[in-house]
């Protein structure tokens, strides 16, 4: 009997920018709404963020998720628009691979996954982490518009009035959550002026 395909494939990238916990709670929401399965790459500078800003070994990263593959592995299943998945997100996302999406240089699994999103009509966000930006990153920004994906830097919402890092975080992935069209019930909702 062939297997059936999860409800939903979600691809979740981690670059090098700085902001790797991103891309960690994002793999740890994921993980608990049914019906989800996540698949993992990370560069080779992402992998030194995620030991310098959070303490995380390789192994704890992709513990949290489902199917992992190394970077520079282009054969990898989700380098191919064959593979159904519903959505991808590069968490966080450098300048260095938002100008390798901008201009279709699948030169890793990274760029290459996310060039297939593009060519598949595909949900892409980039949640682009860089200040302040010079004009190359927003012409970057404005081509990945163009052809489709979402520019989602993580700039922190106070209206909700969050009182650790961790809240504003949750706030923001749950921002992308939503993006991905995923439910989730104890996302913080705005619910009007006090």
């Amino acid at each position: 009997m062939p297997e059936s395909t999860p409800a939903k494939r979600i691809i979740v990238a981690i670059s090098g920018a700085s902001g790797a916990v991103y891309g960690v709670r994002l793999l740890q929401l994921l993980s608990v709404l049914p019906g989800v399965q996540t698949h993992l790459t990370v560069s080779e500078a992402g992998w030194l963020n995620l030991q310098q800003e959070l303490d995380l070994t390789r192994a704890d990263v992709e513990a949290l998720a489902d199917v992992s593959y190394p970077v520079h592995n282009v054969g990898a299943a989700i380098a191919s628009g064959s593979f159904q998945c519903d959505g991808m997100v590069v968490a966080p996302c450098s300048m260095r691979t938002l100008a390798a999406v901008a201009l279709g240089l699948s030169d890793n699994l990274i760029t290459r996954a996310a060039d297939v999103m593009l060519k598949e009509r595909r949900r892409l966000i980039l949640m682009v982490r860089e200040t302040p930006l010079n004009l190359a990153h927003l012409r970057n920004m404005t081509s990945v518009t163009e052809m489709g994906g979402i520019i989602f830097p993580p700039v922190p919402g106070f209206y909700h009035r969050p009182q650790t890092i961790d809240e504003m975080v949750d706030h923001t992935v749950s921002r992308v959550v939503d993006l991905l069209g995923l439910p989730q019930t104890d996302a913080p909702r705005w619910t009007g002026l006090r």
